[in-house]
């Protein structure tokens, strides 16, 4: 299948001054950027920082960033499910994971991870995809934020819902084992039925098993 990437920019108003929101961002670009030393949920920032000018140079693997003049202080990641998920299983070419979106602190709360996702969605090659995001609980700045696992999920379905994605019930034991936990998906207006149930398919492995 082959994996277009039409690049997409705007600037976002903040308190602290005007963002870029951009990408997808090739790895050249992204290694001549700083990286911000608070963008620590996945690992540490320089190996974090590699881990995305990695996904970048996957075919279909799309970084898109928010930038404070040199230093990325958002990030989010598109690419197919880890083969050990389930989501691979199907080995379809049309479902791809947005697999980490984090804005630093400063910039939390100011539309920022929105952005990340609305101008994600600008490129209409997502519309022959399926776009995919499991939400795990044990992922969130709960301590950061100072919020409960009810309130950060509703924070995360807000984003979310920013870039077109909505909930899509499951029976994967991982997002089964706490109710915070969730799927969301964006179905592109271009993928075909076969797809969609195929989809349908993976979300209930075990619907024929009671």
């Amino acid at each position: 299948m082959e994996h277009k990437k039409t690049y997409n920019a705007l600037e976002l108003k903040t308190k602290h001054g005007p963002i870029i929101i951009e990408g997808p961002v090739p790895s050249r670009e992204l290694k001549a950027l700083e990286f911000h030393e608070d963008l620590v949920a996945f690992r540490p920032p320089a190996q974090q920082h590699k881990a995305i000018t990695d996904i970048a140079d996957l075919p279909e693997g799309r970084i898109l960033i928010a930038r404070d003049r040199n230093m990325i202080v958002g990030y989010v990641t598109f690419l197919y499910p880890d083969p050990l998920e389930r989501w691979s299983e199907g080995n379809m070419e049309n479902l791809i994971e947005l697999g980490a979106i984090e804005v630093i602190p400063k910039f939390r709360g100011t539309g920022v991870g929105k952005s990340l996702l609305r101008v994600s969605m600008m490129d209409d090659a997502l519309e022959d995809f399926i776009v995919i995001t499991t939400e795990y609980y044990w992922h969130w700045d709960l301590k950061g934020t100072g919020l409960n696992v009810w309130e950060y999920r509703k924070i995360m379905e807000k984003m979310m819902q920013a870039g077109g994605l909505e909930y899509y019930a499951t029976d994967d034991p991982e997002i089964s084992s706490h109710p915070a936990n969730c799927l969301m998906a964006k179905i592109g207006k271009r993928v075909p039925p076969e797809s969609v149930q195929q989809f349908d398919q993976l979300r209930f492995k075990n619907r024929y098993m009671y």
